[in-house]
């Protein structure tokens, strides 16, 4: 064996006095259930390392949904699921709070986490961000009348009280101390607003008291679990016991990162980022934590799982830019970082259906995640789920200083390695990547180790370690296996499941790659299966064996003499390996373990007797490989009898046959969409339309911060109406007006046209960087009434409410001025979702409509009778101005047995200028600006889809020009798996149908 040099002998001595430091450990005085100290969480006296995804159940509005997404999460190895809550989405009128209907009862996440064995970080609010409108807050709150926001303003405290008391409640009966999963509590979000000079630590009291008030809250109503609260970057140093002893301090400090960017737009990250190459790692984390939070656990509660798609951005969002190679480096990263606590956000993105999103992003919050927005899995969640397995696997990873880091590890400069190491056990890890992570290079080196066994430059027999361009390897010493060690490894652990009382561990490689191990307590090994590795070879060294080998593509199983076995597996093999438990306890124990090879997803796992039962998803005919204890003698698959065959090596052997049905078949036995009736989308530009129920504008003073520039005010949040499209109509008297300056707020990307007697002035079509747009409109080519009223019609496209500071920009008319004459307009009405405040769709919710006619007509809604109506097909479309809505019904019986993913795709001609919005059974579900944006794909979840029965198809089409617009829709299908997920549940309550709304009109 090979001695090591100098500078790891130094580096394991820096062990020893690193490891001599004391911590205290922390609780927050009201229990000890939940403790903390500066290595982890200990939870019920274990710790864990927090390996947290986030997930927004108002992005997925079909509850039975969420135990397939949450399944999901658990199959990737998370150990937590962390969840923002919506006040807007559960208040749509001042001093109402719902949590009950349609899918505002989010209780049964509860359940679900407790069942499949997660823990839950909840997050309520009551401010969010999360690219909500308005960061969450609700619309009526937005005036001005409530003060600035997010302070200790009364107004705004008495607003916020009622909603963060009763979602408290609900959450405190299912914390840890309760019996249930929740272990935290977040406070406010991204908040770092304690200091008006962190260099002087100046306190800003209002942001302090604000903090203490819901501090207080969360107390009064029952949280007992720590609170944390997450700083928005690493700079602010908000609300940390250690940083200072300054109020509205929580129990444990956090912080968030998107290194990467938030956005597909990298260039809105670059004020906090820097102008960096992409790709870039950043070396802050376990600095900051150490100067702000010592004795604390080192918590990302935010860090990047992928970037949103901003209106403008590519089609289908940046996967690239955080895909599989990302999550590879990034959150190995995190590990050199001392990280011991990570919430990737996000793990599911959703939709953004009806007025959910803020103004710079379109329907989809895909977000790049691991699981896509249709609920498909791809090469990034196997990607992260090879980390998860490795940090369940990795129980000293949990208590570890940070020994060194730099390039004399390596055996080359090209090579930075970080040593981190558990004072307790002397297990350490190695964390290895390029020293520049932006580059490609193959690069292949030794490393220097320190272990029990002595100092060794790695690998000893076999060929080099390689990184193989954008690619991290935690290479583990003295890793504990049972009653042994693995004394070094050069390929990456995956997995450690004990079975009948004896280690299997899993270990991993790109095909093609070398592997080598020291294994104590063993004098021989024996090739069980030698299928998926060459050049296996054994060699006998004191205190045990060294194994060593060359990954090629499937698994090999090599034996020892002390019974441990190694299965060895390469990347593609090691992406469809699944490690289900038989435990629902979130720290998932080696001995309640499964391992299951093969199939597209292994969702959970039960024995009675001799029989394994397993649940999941293929996708192909495939086989599947189980390794059970020596009792299993039959294996179920979703229920099937599985014909299974024990193999030399002690796992169970079966075949999945093809399912019965592909993408293809599916696509072509869709109902073709081509029987559509029309209607005008656009009355209200007619001069004689009646507005009689219309709502008056007649406030002559506002408490906005933005002073409008015209009165009345026309602010349509100071009349209660929010969301979506907004209508107003003025009139005057008189010929003698030569046109009119209008000036209208709606946020980025937001448009309007404006109407006189019928006729087209004009239209602002969009900006993605115009959030008030002005345009001075001629009446040369309108109608002037000399003897009767003159009508001006505009119709805004609201985009959502801005966020933080901005959340009060108003919504509507910032200035209407007549040109050429001196007469003012003589009144206003203006309206915008049926019924403003009033919620009359309590299921679909406030954020669904907005004033379009058709939306407040019920037109989207199934059963509404269009009978009446002509045929009229999208994409004839309109040859003028305007706005036509077109209706289909096209029943859906889809196979039995499959998860299917199925979506629309819309498409228009080149340089149309249109606003378009896809209903389907009375949801919005997709916003189509083919010159604003480039989403053309908008999946819908089952449940908003009837597979088995009728649905109500609905799109509105709004020509911005006299040249009118025409759209195309078909349908799409994004995947189909033979599944144990059953999608024939009852959704027919989220499907409620069309009443008579007259009042409205």
């Amino acid at each position: 064996m090979k001695l090591l040099n100098f500078v790891s002998i130094l580096s394991l001595l820096s062990w020893e006095v690193v490891g001599q430091q004391q911590w205290p450990l922390h609780d927050n005085g009201l229990n000890k259930v939940v403790q903390w100290d500066h290595y982890s969480h200990i939870i019920n006296g274990q710790r864990l390392f927090i390996w947290s995804g986030e997930v927004h159940y108002w992005r997925i509005p079909v509850p039975e949904l969420w135990r397939d997404i949450l399944e999901k999460v658990k199959a990737a190895g998370f150990n937590t699921v962390s969840f923002y809550a919506n006040w807007g989405y559960h208040s749509p009128k001042e001093g109402t709070v719902d949590f009950e209907s349609g899918t505002r009862n989010f209780e049964r996440l509860f359940d679900i986490a407790k069942d499949i064995g997660l823990y839950i970080l909840f997050r309520p609010g009551p401010y969010v961000n999360a690219e909500a409108s308005a960061g969450g807050f609700p619309g009526w709150l937005t005036t001005g009348a409530y003060g600035t926001l997010r302070n200790n303003d009364t107004r705004y405290t008495n607003a916020w009280t009622p909603y963060m008391t009763a979602i408290t409640k609900i959450i405190a009966k299912h914390q840890v101390t309760n019996g249930g999963n929740v272990f935290i509590f977040q406070i406010e979000n991204e908040y770092g607003n304690q200091w008006k000079n962190i260099a002087t630590k100046t306190p800003n009291y209002p942001a302090i008291d604000y903090m203490e008030l819901l501090e207080a809250n969360a107390r009064e109503n029952g949280i007992d679990v720590p609170l944390i609260h997450n700083n928005p970057n690493m700079n602010s140093k908000s609300w940390s016991k250690d940083f200072s002893n300054e109020g509205g301090n929580v129990d444990i400090y956090a912080a968030d990162h998107y290194p990467s960017c938030w956005s597909c737009d990298l260039s809105e990250c670059t004020g906090t980022n820097g102008a960096v190459p992409e790709f870039t790692t950043y070396d802050i984390y376990y600095t900051s934590f150490q100067s702000v939070a010592p004795t604390q656990p080192s918590f990302l509660a935010e860090f990047q799982g992928g970037s949103y798609n901003p209106w403008g951005g590519p089609e289908g969002g940046c996967v690239n830019t955080t895909g599989p190679d990302w999550v590879n480096v990034f959150y190995r990263h995190n590990i050199a970082q001392k990280i011991s606590a990570m919430n990737i956000y996000m793990i599911f993105g959703g939709t953004n259906w009806g007025g959910l999103p803020m103004p710079m992003i379109a329907t989809s919050y895909d977000y790049s995640a691991p699981i896509s927005e249709a609920r498909t899995l791809g090469d990034k969640y196997h990607e992260t789920k090879l980390f998860g397995m490795f940090i369940r696997a990795a129980r000293d990873l949990t208590k570890v200083d940070r020994i060194n880091n730099n390039t004399a590890y390596a055996s080359t400069p090209a090579v930075f390695t970080t040593e981190l190491r558990n004072p307790d056990t002397n297990g350490a890890f190695y964390v290895t990547a390029h020293t520049l992570s932006p580059s490609k290079d193959l690069t292949s080196f030794k490393l220097n180790v320190s272990t029990s066994k002595g100092v060794f430059r790695i690998p000893q027999y076999a060929k080099d370690i390689v990184l193989n361009g954008r690619e991290s390897k935690i290479i583990v010493t003295d890793f504990s296996v049972g009653n042994q060690k693995i004394v070094y490894s050069t390929a990456e652990v995956l997995a450690v499941s004990v079975q009948d009382g004896l280690p299997l561990v899993v270990l991993w490689l790109p095909a093609g790659q070398s592997g080598e191990f020291f294994l104590t307590g063993a004098r021989r090994g024996s090739v069980s299966k030698s299928d998926g590795c060459s050049g296996i070879d054994f060699k006998q060294v004191d205190g045990g064996i060294i194994a060593s080998y060359t990954q090629l593509n499937g698994s090999a199983v090599i034996e020892f003499d002390n019974h441990f076995r190694f299965m060895l597996v390469d990347r593609s093999t090691a992406y469809y390996t699944w490690m289900p438990s038989l435990s629902v306890d979130p720290h998932t124990p080696e001995n309640s373990t499964i391992i299951v090879q093969g199939p597209y997803l292994v969702r959970k796992v039960s024995m009675s007797g001799k029989a394994l039962a397993i649940t999941g998803d293929w996708s192909a005919a495939s086989e599947v490989e189980v390794f059970a204890p020596s009792s299993i003698e039959r294996v179920t698959f979703n229920g099937a009898s599985l014909n299974v065959r024990r193999t030399s090596h002690g796992s169970l052997i079966g075949r999945l046959a093809a399912p019965g049905y592909s993408v293809a078949s599916i696509q072509a036995k869709l109902p073709a969409l081509n029987k559509w009736k029309a209607n005008d989308g656009l009355p209200e530009r007619n001069a004689s339309y009646d507005d009689s129920r219309w709502t008056v504008a007649n406030h002559n003073s506002t408490e906005n911060p933005t002073k409008p520039a015209t009165y009345p005010v026309l602010y349509t949040d100071e009349y209660g109406y929010h969301t979506g499209n907004l209508l107003f109509r003025g009139r005057f008297e008189g010929n003698t007006a030569t046109g009119v300056h209008l000036a209208l707020i709606g946020g980025v990307n937001s448009g309007w046209s404006a109407y006189l007697n019928g006729n087209l002035l004009g239209s602002f079509t969009g900006s993605s960087t115009t959030t008030n747009a002005s345009l001075d409109l001629s009446f040369s080519n309108a109608t002037l009434h000399s003897n009767s009223t003159n009508v001006l019609f505009i119709i805004q496209d609201n985009m959502g409410h801005d966020q933080t500071s901005g959340a009060t920009n108003p919504r509507g008319i910032y200035n209407a001025t007549l040109l050429g004459t001196s007469n003012p307009f003589t009144s206003w009405k203006l309206t915008g979702n049926a019924g403003g405040e009033e919620n009359i769709d309590p299921v679909r919710g406030s954020y669904n409509e907005g004033g379009l006619h058709a939306e407040r007509m019920g037109w989207h809604l199934p059963s509404f009778d269009d009978s009446a109506w002509s045929s009229g097909a999208p994409e004839t479309g309109l040859n003028t101005d305007g706005a036509n809505f077109y209706r289909t019904v096209v029943p859906l019986d889809l196979p039995r047995g499959m998860d299917i993913a199925l979506g629309f795709v819309l498409s228009s001609p080149a340089g149309s200028k249109l606003r378009a919005q896809l209903y389907v059974n009375g949801y919005q579900f997709g916003k189509y600006i083919p010159h604003i944006g480039n989403q053309v794909v908008f999946p819908v979840f089952p449940g908003i889809l009837n597979y088995h029965g009728d649905n109500t198809i609905g799109l509105s089409v709004w020509a911005q020009e006299a040249g009118g617009a025409s759209v195309s829709v078909s349908w799409t299908v994004i995947g189909a798996v033979e599944s144990a997920f059953d999608l024939g549940f009852d959704s027919t309550y989220l499907r409620s149908g069309w009443v008579d709304r007259s009042a409205y009109y």
